[in-house]
């Protein structure tokens, strides 16, 4: 989920009418379930899937779709979780995928070396049945829809800005799930949100991988409403398993650090690996409630070591003289040097806290964290409060500074930007 243009999102329940109006269109638009001749209504590569990959792959899938016909997104959410709920119960092995003779030799190979299945699902049938999926659900909803309670979530204000700035390729992927239990089905009375920043290298894959699937591997450990810190730390291990298992197969080279938030109820649950960062506004006072896995950092250095490996000098340093990260998903070459095991740390709130901000090292190399509150102050009070270019302006900091990477912003706005206007404007005038 990128943004090449700012982004500012405050999730609001969608009416009855609105939600009864884009079934109407979508049934007009697809009278029937596609046939097998039918062309799928989307271009995605077609690479086998493992069945663990499945569901994240899926849920990405509706979500892109609905995404594409502007269905707001808490209504997406429940139909996507509605279609893919229903679709997982069947019978997978269906769709397996019969790859050529020596393509399975080498399957074999692998489930005997790392005890786990490799057995694949051809893609395209399986988002054949899915589309077929959806259009049931919205068949039934045409004639039953669920109530708008339903859809209803935190109203969270969100700005996003993400630019390739002078590098070759975009490599970093973002993700923003304000409608979080409406996507995994979750009915009780906590709010939830998660929102991420993946900052990829040697290429997108891992990115992408991490930004399809960590948030469903945190919602489908059993300890995510007891636990939710301990639910991030495994979603991000599992997340790297299940990366390394692809890279074997399709020869992947890439990496990926991380950073995400997991907003529940009063608590922000943060995990992290590598550089990229997260850091809490208060008051107007930045604090850091991580630090990040750089080579030179001295446990860090230590652990690398201890393995066997080293860290050296190469215009910065580097793990074995390649990565200037110490942690991340995927980097099967660097492995364990690169660890693939996240931190974790929780935070209450008060009532009291701004935003949240999570952003790639290509913004926080440039811009120290003790700037972003009065960077992000002065582009509130010259908008009057609005937060729409909150995130293209700080970008555009970066880069003025000298930024020359991938830079991803992502503001999540914890009071209201005309509330902190409001407090900032007589202290303002104090000050002066």
């Amino acid at each position: 989920m990128t943004s090449p243009a700012p982004k500012e999102t405050g999730l609001l329940a969608p009416s009855a009418e609105a939600a009864q109006g884009f079934v109407d269109a979508f049934l007009l638009e697809f009278p029937g379930p596609l046939s097998q001749e039918a062309a799928l209504p989307w271009k995605v590569p077609g690479a086998p899937l493992s069945q663990d990959e499945a569901e994240g792959e899926l849920r990405e899938l509706a979500l892109g779709f609905l995404g594409s016909r502007n269905v707001p997104l808490p209504l997406a959410c429940s139909l996507t979780h509605e279609a893919v709920t229903q679709f997982l119960q069947a019978d997978l092995s269906v769709f397996r995928h019969l790859p050529k003779q020596e393509e399975v030799e080498g399957e074999e190979q692998e489930e005997e070396e790392d005890g786990v299945s490799v057995s694949l699902l051809d893609a395209e049938s399986l988002r054949r049945c899915l589309f077929n999926k959806l259009w049931e659900i919205c068949s039934q909803w045409q004639k039953q829809m669920p109530p708008p309670s339903r859809w209803a979530s935190h109203p969270w204000l969100t700005s996003i800005h993400a630019i390739r700035n002078t590098r070759r390729k975009m490599e970093d992927r973002h993700v923003s799930l304000p409608a979080f239990n409406q996507l995994f089905g979750f009915c009780d009375q906590v709010d939830r949100a998660y929102f991420a920043v993946f900052d990829g290298h040697g290429g997108v894959d891992a990115a992408n991988y991490a930004a399809v699937h960590v948030h469903v591997n945190v919602a489908r450990h059993p300890e995510v409403t007891r636990d939710p810190a301990e639910a991030l730390r495994a979603g991000f291990k599992q997340t790297d398993e299940m990366f390394l298992r692809k890279a074997r197969r399709e020869k992947l080279h890439s990496g990926t650090t991380g950073v995400c938030a997991f907003l529940v109820g009063r608590t922000i649950h943060m995990a992290w690996l590598g550089d990229s960062q997260v850091m809490l506004v208060q008051q107007g006072r930045a604090l850091v409630l991580m630090e990040p896995h750089k080579p030179e950092r001295q446990d860090e250095k230590e652990r690398i070591e201890a393995l066997g490996g080293f860290v050296s000098y190469m215009d910065c340093w580097r793990v074995n003289g390649t990565l200037a990260v110490s942690r991340a998903i995927g980097d099967a070459f660097q492995k364990p040097y690169v660890s693939g095991e996240a931190d974790v740390a929780s935070h209450e709130l008060t009532g009291t806290e701004d935003y949240l901000l999570l952003a790639c090292d290509g913004f926080f190399d440039s811009v120290p964290h003790d700037e972003v509150a009065g960077l992000v102050r002065d582009f509130l009070v010259q908008s009057e409060g609005s937060a729409l270019r909150v995130a293209e302006e700080l970008v555009a900091a970066a880069r003025e500074r000298g930024s020359r990477d991938n830079i991803t912003v992502l503001v999540v706005f914890l009071r209201d930007p005309q509330e902190l206007l409001k407090d900032w404007i007589p202290a303002a005038a104090d000050a002066h």
